[in-house]
């Protein structure tokens, strides 16, 4: 075992786990995203995902506790589980109160993940859950980072929405090097992770479309002009992904590693919305 990788993490990268709450109930009964279907619709798809894939990620890194030898790496363990578990909180929350609004059974929505991770338990072994975890927090990661990055994907969002989507992604931030760190810290290797990516990107995207097209399974005007259109806000020139080609190729290389893409002056601009010093520009 070795820190080589926690030693590329920033020093005065903080985890803070902000126990917060948002007044989401009314909100999410409409098109809560500049009255778009499309954009609320891709929000709300990526939510019904976090709270069993947050619990994956946590069981995933804690399998390997007590084979981290470095106290600084335990430490930062102990904000990412605390973080996750918030999150998991507030997404559980949203997904059911969008549901009920929606009338669309949550648990129908959640059934093919669920499938899948208990494939996962079953089959995988705990080094090749914690390679799935590592690409998958870096999904989220480079998704974060092209929240602050772009403004434009969230422009027209109710306020309270925005903020809980700013709120998830300056955590995300935050602990974006941790299950990579634990990764390495137990000689996980580079051919994994990269396959690892290869097929969570393939798993995560059709999860994402899949539940989109449930949500949007009564809307009435031209599917091809709303899919067109949220093409366009996805990836034209203002679009909510822009730009995250090459930081998602980045993960492809050898010697990656997440704070390779020091965002910290970007999302410090955030900070003083939710109160602790945790990602502040050197």
């Amino acid at each position: 075992m070795h820190n080589s990788s926690l030693s590329r993490t920033p020093q005065n990268v903080e985890i803070v786990p902000r126990n917060r709450q948002f007044n989401i109930e009314e909100v999410l009964a409409t098109n809560w995203h500049s009255n778009d279907a499309f954009k609320t619709a891709f929000f709300d798809a990526m939510s019904i995902l976090f709270p069993l894939g947050e619990q994956f990620f946590i069981d995933s890194v804690k399998e390997f506790r007590e084979k981290i030898e470095d106290p600084e790496l335990q430490r930062r363990v102990r904000g990412f589980m605390a973080q996750e578990s918030i999150h998991r909180r507030e997404h559980q929350r949203y997904n059911e109160i969008l549901c009920r609004a929606r009338g669309v059974p949550l648990k129908k929505m959640e059934a093919v993940v669920e499938r899948r991770q208990e494939f996962a338990r079953t089959h995988l072994r705990p080094i090749q859950r914690l390679s799935a975890t590592v690409a998958l927090e870096h999904l989220t990661a480079i998704l974060a980072d092209a929240t602050f990055r772009n403004p434009e994907g969230l422009e027209g969002a109710h306020p309270e929405m925005k903020a809980l989507w700013h709120w998830h992604a300056l955590e995300e931030t935050e602990h974006k090097s941790v299950a990579f760190d634990v990764f390495v810290a137990v000689d996980g290797s580079t051919w994994r992770r990269r396959l690892s990516m290869a097929l969570v990107t393939l798993e995560f995207t059709q999860h994402v479309i899949r539940n989109m097209r449930l949500l949007l399974r009564d809307y009435e005007g031209s599917r091809m002009k709303l899919w067109f259109g949220g093409l366009k806000f996805l990836f034209g020139a203002k679009g909510a992904l822009r730009g995250l080609l090459r930081p998602y190729l980045d993960f492809y290389k050898k010697d990656f590693h997440p704070w390779d893409h020091d965002n910290r002056e970007l999302v410090s601009s955030v900070m003083s919305e939710f109160g602790g010093g945790a990602v502040n520009p050197i």
